[in-house]
């Protein structure tokens, strides 16, 4: 490797160590419910952020709330230190969709109707407040 690939990759590297990642594959519930509760907590202070899903009434929220404890628990262990209050924000959260089961329903006249019993992905990255603020 050369030396300019190798300056680039350690860029690249510690740029990424102040960013974790995590995801929560194939939920059984639709994308549109689950962007609700990805919308409450988009851009907020974890630890803020997992009082707002503690208290949510639902269901998708108690998803979202263990999803972030496993990034959290995933910065601490790449970073080799304890998370601090008010260090750690919610940088990007997006919801996407899975495969949907299709089921058939019995209907009037020898019809069936269609069933599509819907899934999602929900990707959470969370960063410091450090590093944005020198970004910016």
């Amino acid at each position: 490797m050369g030396v300019r690939k190798r300056n680039s990759a350690e860029k690249i590297k510690e740029a990424n160590k102040a960013l974790c990642c995590a995801k929560l594959r194939n939920v059984p519930s639709s994308p549109r419910k689950m962007r609700l509760v990805a919308d409450m907590v988009r851009g907020m202070e974890v630890f803020k952020a997992l009082g707002v899903l503690k208290f949510s009434n639902k269901e998708a929220a108690g998803k979202v709330e263990k999803l972030l404890r496993s990034a959290i628990a995933n910065w601490e262990q790449k970073n080799e230190r304890k998370a601090e209050n008010g260090e750690l924000y919610i940088e990007t959260i997006f919801v996407d969709c899975a495969p949907m089961l299709k089921r058939l329903r019995t209907a009037p006249q020898g019809r069936g109707y269609r069933i599509r019993k819907r899934s999602n992905h929900v990707t959470l990255f969370i960063g410091t407040l450090n590093n944005a603020k020198k970004e910016a």
